[in-house]
């Protein structure tokens, strides 16, 4: 049994290896060079898609981030990104907080703020960030910034 668990992760790595470097032959310097900081220590602008594992990458882009976007009640565009509200209830607030660590980890930046209003008011997903981050959400998010129906 052992062996079979140490054999299915070593195809797992491999795989996983082998993928990333699919494309061009410089996609693993390429890929190095992308998410290396910038000159004055910050994340370039980009989604590190191999911070999370492929099960978790899979939850976060197939199951948490369309779950969020159909929960939407509003959107508010603010100078440096947008607000997302949600319904202020246990399971919206689990999956949302979920969804934000996770992004947090391939997207580090981010500003992501998750509050909740007083008296029971909305649940209310912040993201904003440096110049470009609103930007960067209008293209790569753009799904989460139509407006809700």
């Amino acid at each position: 049994m052992k062996v079979l668990l140490v054999l299915s992760l070593t195809a797992i790595a491999l795989g996983t290896f082998a993928y990333s470097r699919m494309g061009s032959p410089y996609a693993a310097s390429a890929q190095q060079n992308k998410f290396t900081a910038t000159e004055n220590g910050e994340s370039p602008l980009a989604c590190n898609t191999l911070a999370l594992t492929p099960e978790i990458r899979k939850r976060h882009f197939q199951v948490l981030g369309p779950t969020l976007v159909s929960l939407r009640k509003a959107v508010h565009e603010i100078a440096d990104g947008y607000e997302f509200e949600f319904p202020n209830d246990q399971k919206t607030y689990d999956i949302l907080t979920e969804w934000a660590f996770q992004e947090s980890q391939c997207c580090p930046f981010f500003d992501i703020s998750v509050r909740m209003e007083r008296e029971h008011g909305a649940l209310v997903l912040r993201l904003t960030g440096r110049e470009g981050t609103k930007a960067f959400i209008q293209v790569d998010a753009a799904r989460w910034i139509q407006p809700v129906k």
